[in-house]
């Protein structure tokens, strides 16, 4: 291939990335992955990425600060984030460090996701509140948030 066609090619490769990052942010996984299903060469989109990357156009950072904020305002916990998040291929940013940012108050978030999902009731079985704890789990909080809220709703019920 020639220099001419490199560049041509490079010159493609951008313009799919920008026309990618000016809808949503991606990780650098994510436009990988989009230009291979394309049929560009990894190591000539890896390239473009990584200029992008220094111009500011792409960052991970951004991008799971996007996806946290996104997933937080769904209801969903930190453990499903944290999760979903690697899949993406982040894994040099403080995961942790930036989801405390973002949330102040996980049992708040939990307890909304609970609320949206169930309405009030004054008593719940044991085999109920098992399956409402698993729904939780599945969302992506831990187990000690969990008992943490179901506490928190038994103390309001008998006041």
């Amino acid at each position: 291939m020639t220099s001419i066609e490199l560049s041509q090619e490079s010159k493609e490769i951008k313009e799919i990335c920008l026309r990618l990052l000016t809808r949503r942010e991606h990780s650098q996984k994510e436009l990988r992955d989009k230009l291979a299903l394309r049929g560009f060469d990894h190591s000539q989109t890896q390239g473009v990425i990584d200029a992008l990357k220094q111009q500011g156009w792409q960052s991970d950072q951004r991008f799971f600060e996007s996806y946290a904020r996104h997933r937080i305002k769904k209801g969903f916990g930190p453990i499903k984030i944290k999760a979903d998040i690697q899949k993406h291929g982040i894994q040099s940013i403080d995961l942790e460090a930036v989801l405390l940012e973002l949330a102040d108050d996980w049992l708040e978030i939990l307890e909304q996701a609970y609320s949206k999902k169930y309405a009030e009731d004054v008593m719940i079985t044991d085999s109920e509140r098992m399956k409402r704890s698993r729904f939780l789990l599945q969302r992506g909080f831990s187990g000690e948030m969990i008992m943490k809220f179901f506490q928190r709703i038994e103390n309001k019920d008998r006041f």
